[in-house]
Parts: C-alpha cells; sequence; structure tokens
C-alpha cells in the first residue's frame, strides 16, 4: 500500500450518532491485531481485507457530505494506519471544521508512548475512546463505549484535559 492509500473495512458511514456527539461521518478502518473476544467488528481484524483507496478519493467523498459535525474513526484499530488517518483528520478539521474522534483497542498511555505516526494521530484528535473490548466487563449503559475499561478523553494538543464518566 504507497502512503498516498487507506485500507477501509467498507463504505464511508454518514449521519451517524452512536459513534460520538453531533452527526458524524466514520471511517471504519481495516486490520486489528487485538482480537478481542466478543468484538462487534471482527470481520476488520484481517490487515489484507476491505478495500484500499486513496486518501484523495476518501476527502472528496467526506467533502460531498452534507450536515456532518464531525468525523470519528472506529475500526479496526485505527493506530495501524496513523500516518493515513492523521492525514484525513488535519485535513477534515482545516477545511471542513469537523471535530475528531477515535477508537483504539490501546491505551492512551500506549498510543502516547509508540511515539512516531501514532503520536501525531494522536495529537490531531479532539477525543479517544481507548482500551480493548473485554467482555467479562461489557456495560451497555456507557456513552459511546462497550465495556468499564474503556474511557473516553477529551484531548488538546494529545494531552488529556478531561475524562467523560
Amino acid at each position: 500500500m504507497s502512503p498516498d492509500e487507506i485500507r477501509l473495512a467498507g463504505p464511508i458511514e454518514s449521519d451517524n450518532i452512536v459513534n460520538g456527539y453531533g452527526l458524524r461521518a466514520v471511517l471504519w478502518t481495516q486490520g486489528c491485531r487485538q482480537h478481542c473476544p466478543g468484538c462487534q467488528n471482527p470481520e476488520t481484524w484481517d490487515e489484507s481485507g476491505g478495500m484500499v483507496v486513496k486518501i484523495a478519493w476518501v476527502k472528496e467523498q467526506l467533502r460531498a457530505l452534507g450536515g456532518q459535525t464531525g468525523l470519528t474513526f472506529c475500526g479496526g484499530e485505527p493506530f495501524l494506519q496513523a500516518a493515513a488517518c492523521r492525514d484525513i483528520a488535519e485535513w477534515a478539521r482545516r477545511e471542513l471544521g469537523w471535530n475528531i474522534w477515535s477508537f483504539s483497542g490501546y491505551t492512551y498511555e500506549k498510543l502516547y508512548a509508540m511515539g512516531g505516526e501514532e503520536l501525531k494521530f494522536l495529537t490531531s484528535l479532539d477525543a479517544l475512546i481507548d482500551g480493548p473490548f473485554i467482555l467479562a466487563q461489557r456495560d451497555l449503559t456507557l456513552k459511546f463505549r462497550g465495556s468499564r475499561n474503556q474511557r473516553l478523553l477529551h484531548l488538546k494538543n494529545g494531552k488529556i484535559i478531561k475524562e467523560e464518566k
């Protein structure tokens, strides 16, 4: 895959209200190494699955959407394609004025320690839902999360400014 491409699990979603506040576009990234028991998206695990598309095409599709207020990266594991996700995230904030969220099976602390492209993508986010899904801690009452270990972290320049309960 070239640096100007991203591997997606399926079509770009719009008008989503369950993966962050407001009306959101969602990119479902393909590939995950966590393989959490009870995962709601096991079809996104295969790193060679899904479809490879140009980042420029993704931007065109996002620009054509009406009424969206934000973009959420889901998966799979978006941080496996951190550079591509960061490119799209920074563009969506700059060009469309959207807020940017991502889910990750990694914890904030692990992503921060990784440095590199993972940290650059992290610093482009307004919110991160972190941590693996743990079936024994499943809790359907949590907002935007599937298990009690996961956190909804509001970020500014990659730093936690608030943890939402």
